[in-house]
């Protein structure tokens, strides 16, 4: 079914919000059909976090240093995303995995990138690995996250050609610059056209 007003997005970062930036541009075209209504970030002091400063966005941090056991840390911030009433949590360079809790509570709607095409390469070191096999094709992946790494059901993919003269930092960047674009149009048809899961299957619209 597709969505009557603007799908409400939490996004998630640990780092500089690249991902977060290229979402709240697309979000500032009221056709695009979604809006980011939190930012929520694992760590002080990043750009992520004065990227929705700037923006007007409400912003959240929990450190996970700052609770006794990971599953306290995964309840706190499954509570505060819920506070913002979100269809989509978008995982953005967030840089932990996400726990039983948080995914009981929003399993289904949590999307993540990875920089590779799934189920090749998972992990922390997927262009590297690319590279190191030797393979002529890599790419990136959205999928909807699961209790496993990077093994959730495949939203879409987007190709990238591994160059004969490619080092890691190279591919890496052409991945990403895939990546934001895939993420921002994946996003936005699945606000404005619904999707649904059946098995590992996603359709849109």
């Amino acid at each position: 079914m597709p969505h009557p007003s603007p799908s409400r997005l939490v996004v998630l970062v640990s780092g500089s919000g690249t991902n977060l930036q290229a979402l709240l541009d697309a979000c500032a075209d009221p056709a695009y059909g979604a809006e980011v209504v939190a930012v929520g970030a694992d760590r002080d002091g990043i750009e992520g976090l004065a990227r929705a400063e700037r923006a007007g966005i409400p912003h959240f941090v929990h450190r996970v240093k700052d609770f006794d056991q990971r599953s306290e840390w995964d309840h706190a911030l499954a509570e505060t995303v819920a506070e913002h009433r979100p269809d989509l949590v978008i995982s953005a360079g967030f840089m932990k995995l996400l726990g039983p809790d948080f995914l009981a509570r929003f399993g289904g709607r949590v999307l993540n990138t990875h920089p590779a095409l799934s189920p090749s390469f998972p992990g922390m070191h997927g262009p590297a690995e690319a590279l190191a096999h030797g393979v002529k094709v890599t790419g990136c992946t959205l999928f909807v996250v699961d209790e496993g790494v990077d093994t959730g059901p495949i939203v879409a993919q987007a190709a990238v050609e591994v160059l004969d003269d490619d080092d890691v930092e190279t591919l890496h960047e052409r991945i990403k610059v895939s990546e934001r674009q895939l993420l921002v149009d994946t996003i936005g048809r699945m606000a404005r056209e619904g999707f649904t899961i059946d098995n590992r299957k996603v359709r849109i619209g």
